[in-house]
């Protein structure tokens, strides 16, 4: 599938987006404005599974006879990048208004986005269509976005699309092609800044790189291109995973001698990482505290978020009281926030003071996240609290809200170890059930479920669970006809012994 560009017409800026910005980043729900206003962003915001088409919404917003407002579709298309969904984000779509008295009011175009686009005669600018590139390649890969690259006309083929083809390499690691168009892009005098030699720079630090990484920095020093506060830190994250304290320490005086680096929280985070991954928390607690005094204003949630879980790294339990507090202070409270000071307080292993917070969380007019839950249910487990684990997923369930997989699958494996057979299979049922793509299935557990099932003679409930895995495709036809072998007849077909090895 060829997407073809269409010609120009401006619609907003474009910027290509940093990969290393990733560090940092906290997903949280679309933001939606008050309940008593109806918009087509808060219609939109509403659709919690990205797999849902958003022409349904914008075609009944447009029959209804609103308006399509071009900046709120702007703040659509950056909310949907913003969080990932790209797959809505490519959908553009082109509504047509009712017809009202004599006249037509004509197509709108609404970039919030249907692959109808390809089939539109419409025109785009470099902007948009360095956007599109960008989500072809998220939705559909390189090879898709490669194509789409190659028919637009070489003389349409702006900065602009060349650099949001290279942040496509970056992003997915394609460390050969992305040098290619790299090079390509100084030799057609396309790099007059830092923000393309980052993405360079963050992809060499991301592979391990830090020979190139240095080589490329002396080539921004010998050609003039200033660095930013993004350079420094990638340079500065470099150190850090590398454990080279003593570069680290070097570059961060260096940074805050100069007053050209606008040095931000992020700097001072990557040097607290680094101090912790040595194993020098003091000196982490130091570069956090740091790190308060610089954040702006409109920074401080996501800020706070990283900070009480980095807090926690370096065994400060205060410290993550003191900013939940101060992130309470901020405004509402999303699930993220909730999610960062529950694991902050599990890994302190402060259990009473993580109930206290789940407490705040279920009292709370916010959507419902598995993770949370998730987060204190598994930390019961881990500290043999099973009948506390099986009373907050009582809790849950009877709520109408739905647990995925894993933490029925940690529930079983935890009932397993602690000699709770009959508890472990019918949680392990659970997780078979409930499977979903993102969890790694246990075959030690579920083995051991098996043979629990045949000794107690309940073939029956063996052989339906055995059919559930082949169903939910977590196993194969061979391991699974070996299974039926295995609970018919004494023999050991090596079914189980090839499941705990996988």
């Amino acid at each position: 599938m060829i997407m073809k560009p269409l010609g120009t017409k401006p619609w907003c800026g474009y910027g290509i987006s940093r990969v290393f910005r990733a560090l940092f980043y906290s997903t949280e729900a679309l933001a939606a404005p008050s309940p008593r206003t109806d918009t087509l962003y808060r219609r939109i915001s509403r659709l919690g599974n990205p797999k849902i088409s958003m022409t349904p919404v914008l075609n009944q917003w447009v029959e209804q006879g609103k308006d399509v407002n071009a900046s709120e579709l702007h703040k659509i298309i950056k909310q949907l990048r913003k969080y990932r969904r790209f797959t809505q984000a490519l959908q553009n779509v082109f509504v047509k208004r009712k017809e009202r008295g004599e006249r037509v009011s004509g197509w709108i175009r609404a970039m919030v986005i249907s692959e109808w686009m390809s089939q539109m005669n419409y025109a785009l600018s470099s902007g948009d269509i360095a956007i599109r590139l960008d989500l072809i390649s998220k939705v559909y890969g390189l090879d898709q976005a490669e194509e789409y690259f190659n028919s637009i006309p070489e003389s349409s083929r702006v900065d602009k699309i060349h650099g949001a083809l290279l942040n496509c390499y970056a992003e997915k690691k394609s460390l050969e092609k992305a040098e290619d168009i790299f090079q390509k892009m100084k030799e057609l005098g396309f790099i007059e800044h830092a923000l393309t030699y980052n993405v360079m720079l963050s992809l060499y630090s991301r592979m391990g790189k830090h020979e190139k990484l240095r080589i490329l920095i002396q080539e921004m020093e010998e050609n003039g291109i200033e660095y930013d506060k993004f350079t420094f830190n990638i340079w500065l994250n470099a150190y850090a995973v590398t454990l080279d304290v003593e570069g680290m320490e070097k570059l961060l005086s260096q940074m805050e001698a100069d007053h050209q680096a606008v040095l931000d929280f992020h700097s001072y985070f990557i040097a607290a990482n680094g101090y912790l991954k040595a194993g020098l928390p003091e000196k982490a607690w130091i570069k956090l505290k740091r790190s308060e005094q610089v954040i702006g204003s409109k920074e401080r949630k996501i800020a706070y978020e990283h900070l009480l879980t980095l807090y926690a790294a370096t065994g400060k339990k205060e410290e993550v009281y003191r900013i939940w507090n101060l992130y309470k202070d901020v405004g509402r409270v999303y699930n993220s926030g909730y999610l960062s000071v529950l694991s902050s307080l599990v890994k302190l292993d402060d259990i009473d003071g993580a109930e206290k917070i789940l407490e705040e969380w279920e009292s709370a007019n916010t959507l419902f996240d598995s993770r949370i839950a998730n987060l204190l249910i598994s930390a019961y487990c881990k500290k043999g609290l099973l009948e506390k684990a099986f009373a907050l997923v009582e809790r849950v369930v009877n709520s109408g809200k739905e647990l995925d997989g894993s933490i029925w699958q940690c529930l079983a494996t935890h009932c397993r170890l602690n000699g709770q057979m009959a508890k472990a299979v019918e949680s392990m049922k659970k997780a078979v059930s409930a499977n979903g793509p993102v969890w790694k299935f246990s075959r030690s557990t579920f083995a051991a479920c098996l043979e629990y099932l045949k000794k107690e003679g309940d073939l029956e409930a063996a052989h339906e669970i055995s059919g559930l895995l082949r169903e939910r495709g977590l196993c194969s036809n061979e391991i699974y006809n070996r299974l039926v072998d295995y609970l018919n007849s004494d023999k050991d077909s090596g079914a189980l012994d090839a499941m705990e090895g996988g």
